[in-house]
């Protein structure tokens, strides 16, 4: 006994020892089967770029919806595994070194290899123990992509509500909600929820696009909305996520006191109106979608079957409270026009069901939605659609054509008319592209066909109006018989303009909705400590409280003497200060600090830059002045041409008559309307004072317009007219001198010499000089100056010459 007891200890390791020799054995061809480069096909020394081809060639190639081969989806999670590992540097280091393709192994140790390596193919290597580390290939139909979901999933999210999944390859808490996940599809997706999938690893924009940065996550998205579920993953918590992802009052609750006012609804909300009946106290979830996808057309109430307040309601309607019953009215709500009754209401069936009737018999068109859907555009391979329209008034007056109107329309009952009505001062521009600016004395009835989705639409005006008689009700039908036989009875055609949206709430209340959205989005993100989600939002509430406390600071500390302007005190300039003045201008061609404007002096370097080759559509504002009045006018000229110094086409010069004078003489003699039969000879020419003259040059069409200085200090009379301190001190002197005096100034104006100022009222004639130069810039961008037109430039060159020479 003691024998065979030791023949087994000594077999017992034997056998473990060659179970590891076959476990290492299978593990080392494992890792030797397994090479993402051969599989990839790319050299160990391929670069990303090489790599990434390679991937999306081979991927293409073997994706299970486009390979029919059985051995696809394997050869699709090997490329995919193989393209993980390659694409990071540290998986690759890591399998390069020691074969290795977990990320989260010590490179260090070469030891715990063999037993890390066990451990994962314990737990992953789905070769050996069959596990499966990928997703499960039956959620590939899920999956998005993030051009899909910009395109597809977020327009269709306002008709039905989508729960995501964030998940990735590697995580394995996605694992553990698995099961659940599918038990919510099986159940969700009938009912009409869209379901969506999202890898981490391959979609990470679109993870990023939607704030997710952590796998698994569970995202609802309904109107472009994304919000997170942060309860724990249960089927009963996933299907009441999604039922608070769905706007309140969806389905009404209706009973014995309030179905009357349901019904009566229709003509406010312009929609037909469904009543559910069924056993459950609340609407269940299947109702709630279908009336979130049609909530634009119908109006949906529910009705507790079991509950005491509904007895007369179901006794007037008949309803048969062993099976579920839909109820769909229109104008009349005395009687359904359609009722439908299952035990097994399927959402196919109720999508068909409100599909056909979702307009009344006769809509009002108040958006263009609805005209879109009740009158489409003529297309070749459907049927030709004609709209009949009735063109009325809301008040009492017009009630009983409209009735008539009715009548008429739930009598002729075709798929290729459509009947329809509007109120002219609701849809103004529509009415009036269809009565050509007539006002609706009497309601009219038009028939249009559209032809194009640019507004095109053929039309005719049924003769006679419409007072819903006898008479007219037989017109209306001739005509819409003849139409029938011949489409080319519709004579007169029309763009129709985009109807105004009657039912878009006001601005305030889009406010009021966005910023609760908006609250409740910061709430739920700073509850959940989503800070990656709220740092911008964050980074700018404290840059704004900064740039707040920092400006009170500053103003706090200082001094008051600071942020008063100083008034400069007067100084008698002598010749030097205005020569340095003047110099320092030229220098730097700009105006004070406040005012600023960009002035170029017009030399013979900017010249043909700045005038003759200026780009279309640009105009340079020229000011010419001299040496002496420079410093002044340029001050005047930066403070009236500033607020148009934004205009991008506009340019701001000014040109030293002192330095070429015969250039202004010469530009006006080039004119056809100006400077003719003046009398002046050149040299009269030359010596006019030109400083003050402000002229638009438009250097590629060739004309320019001239501003002329108003010289308010120049008339002796203007001026002793205009003071009255003047005009008590001219009394004091005698009147044979102020006549001798007023002799002397005319006999020296019609020597044509210039009477001489005094220095204090050349500076007030050189300030006053530019007074209305605003009004005139304001002519100019209105386009209404007059211009004058010139063959060719002047030279600043030759002008420079001749005044040299002349001199």
């Amino acid at each position: 006994m003691v024998k065979r007891g030791t023949r087994k200890h000594r077999i017992r390791p034997v056998l473990f020892a060659i179970f590891l020799v076959i476990l290492i054995g299978h593990l080392g061809e494992t890792t030797a089967e397994y090479d993402p480069y051969k599989i990839l096909g790319v050299s160990r020394s391929a670069s990303q770029a090489e790599i990434k081809k390679a991937y999306k060639n081979l991927a293409k190639e073997w994706h299970p919806d486009k390979n029919k081969d059985p051995a696809a989806e394997d050869m699709f999670i090997k490329i995919s595994k193989s393209y993980e590992i390659l694409s990071n540097e540290e998986r690759r280091s890591n399998f390069d070194r020691y074969g290795q393709m977990d990320e989260n192994q010590h490179t260090g140790h070469s030891q715990h290899h063999s037993y890390h390596g066990f451990h994962n193919s314990f737990f992953f290597d789905e070769s050996f123990f069959h596990f499966q580390r990928s997703r499960d290939f039956a959620d590939s139909k899920y999956l998005f992509h993030h051009a899909q979901f910009t395109s597809e999933v977020l327009p269709d999210s306002f008709k039905r509500p989508y729960l995501i999944k964030v998940t990735s390859e590697w995580c394995f808490a996605c694992v553990h909600i698995e099961p659940v996940w599918k038990e919510v599809v099986q159940e969700l997706e009938p009912l009409g929820v869209g379901i969506g999938i999202v890898d981490l690893g391959y979609e990470r924009r679109l993870a990023s696009h939607l704030g997710a940065h952590r796998a698994p996550s569970i995202i609802g998205l309904v109107k472009g909305r994304v919000t997170f579920f942060h309860q724990a993953v249960v089927r009963e918590h996933l299907r009441q996520f999604v039922e608070d992802l769905l706007p309140t009052k969806l389905v009404e609750k209706i009973t014995d006191d309030n179905y009357v006012s349901f019904l009566a609804g229709w003509q406010s909300e312009n929609k037909p109106s469904v009543i559910i009946f069924d056993q459950p106290p609340v609407a269940p979830l299947l109702y709630k979608l279908t009336a979130f996808s049609f909530r634009d057309f119908v109006r949906f109430g529910y009705v507790d079957q079991a509950g005491k307040h509904s007895t007369r309601l179901l006794k007037q309607f008949n309803v048969n409270t062993y099976a579920p019953t839909m109820m769909l009215f229109k104008e009349d709500t005395e009687k359904p026009v359609d009722i439908i009754q299952a035990r097994g209401m399927k959402r196919q069936i109720l999508d068909e069901f409100v599909s056909n009737n979702k307009f009344l018999q006769v809509p009002r068109l108040v958006n263009q939605q609805l005209f879109d859907e009740l009158c489409p555009v003529k297309q070749f391979h459907r049927r030709r659609k004609y709209c009949v329209l009735l063109i009325t008034g809301d008040n009492q007056d017009f009630s009983a054509g409209n009735k008539a109107f009715l009548d008429f329309a739930s009598a002729n009952k075709k798929e290729v008319l459509r009947f329809a009505y509007v109120y002219q001062h609701h849809q103004q521009p529509l009415c009036q592209a269809l009565l050509h600016n007539q006002a609706v004395l009497s309601p009219q009835v038009v028939i249009l066909e559209r032809r194009s989705q640019a507004g095109k639409a053929l039309y005719r005006s049924v003769s006679g109006g419409w007072n819903g008689s006898e008479e007219d009700k037989y017109r209306l039908h001739e005509q819409l018989e003849l139409l029938q036989k011949d489409p080319t009875y519709l004579s007169s055609d029309a763009t129709l303009p985009e109807l105004n949206n009657e039912m878009a709430p006001i601005f305030i209340i889009q406010w009021m909705n966005a910023a609760y959205d908006y609250i409740l989005q910061v709430y739920d993100d700073l509850l959940y400590s989503n800070w990656r989600e709220m740092m911008p939002i964050l980074s700018l509430i404290f840059s704004a409280l900064f740039i707040l406390f920092g400006t009170v600071i500053i103003q706090a500390f200082s001094e008051p003497g600071e942020s008063k302007p100083q008034k400069p005190k007067p100084k008698e300039q002598t010749p030097q200060s205005d020569d340095m003045a003047s110099s320092r201008a030229s220098t730097t061609s700009r105006p004070p600090r406040k005012d600023f404007v960009e002035v170029t002096e017009l030399t013979d370097v900017t010249y043909t830059s700045n005038l003759v080759k200026l780009r279309p559509g640009h105009i340079n504002i020229v000011l010419v002045l001299t040496n002496a009045s420079k410093t002044a006018l340029l001050r005047k000229f930066a403070k009236e041409v500033f607020s148009f110094s934004g205009t991008q086409t506009l340019h701001f010069s000014f040109l030293n008559a002192d330095k070429h004078r015969h250039w202004m003489p010469s530009l006006l003699r080039l004119t056809s309307d100006t400077m003719q039969g003046s009398g002046h000879s050149d040299e009269d020419e030359s010596t006019l004072d030109y400083s003050g003259h402000v002229l638009a040059l438009n250097g590629y069409k060739k004309y320019f317009c001239l501003f002329k200085p108003v010289f308010t200090g120049d008339d002796p009379d203007s001026s002793f007219e205009a003071s009255a301190e003047s005009r008590r001190k001219s009394r004091s002197r005698s009147s044979s001198s102020s006549s001798s005096h007023s002799r002397s100034r005319s006999h020296s104006r019609e020597d044509g010499a210039v009477p001489t100022r005094s220095k204090r009222a050349m500076s007030i004639e050189v300030h006053h000089k530019l007074d209305r130069l605003g009004l005139w810039m304001e002519r100019l961008m209105e386009g209404t100056l007059p211009r004058l037109w010139v063959p060719v430039w002047p030279s600043l060159n030759e002008s420079t010459i001749n005044s040299s020479t002349e001199s």
